[in-house]
């Protein structure tokens, strides 16, 4: 069986690398937005055109980032979504709601003080996990029925 992952969420850290490093070897193949924060900021106007107005100019950018979102969501199997420590991640949890929605298998990845504030996320995710490793274990049981060693 081979998983298409979804990675969503936070792009400040190298949780994704964390991730897809501990999936060596396991029939997965991963897709995730463009986690580049000033391309992902700027695609709109650079491709659409300049706009005076900053709601305007994130508007254009949201919208042109959603096509490849849905995109990799649509076609996922599993979609990991990771709330970081330093920033509200709004796209973040959205992507949960989607995925969940279409009825997707979510995994959220986030800190333990997070807890309280993504009850909701977490009563919608099937597993709620607090470090890469953890999700890797997830996908290796889910794949091969192997119990972390």
């Amino acid at each position: 069986m081979t998983l298409r992952i979804y990675l969503s969420g936070e792009i400040h850290t190298d949780w994704r690398e964390q991730i897809v490093d501990g999936a060596k070897g396991l029939d997965v193949s991963f897709d995730s937005p463009v986690t580049d924060h000033g391309a992902s900021d700027d695609c709109g106007v650079a491709i659409l055109g300049a706009e005076p107005d900053k709601f305007w100019h994130d508007h254009k950018g949201a919208k042109v980032n959603a096509i490849r979102t849905r995109k990799g969501i649509a076609d996922a199997d599993i979609v990991v979504v990771r709330f970081g420590e330093k920033y509200k991640q709004w796209n973040a949890a959205f992507d949960a709601g989607y995925a969940a929605a279409l009825g997707k298998s979510v995994i959220v990845l986030n800190p333990p003080e997070h807890q309280h504030a993504l009850k909701e996320v977490h009563a919608a995710a099937l597993a709620v996990a607090q470090d890469p490793k953890q999700v890797v274990d997830i996908l290796r049981y889910v794949l091969t029925g192997a119990m972390p060693g």
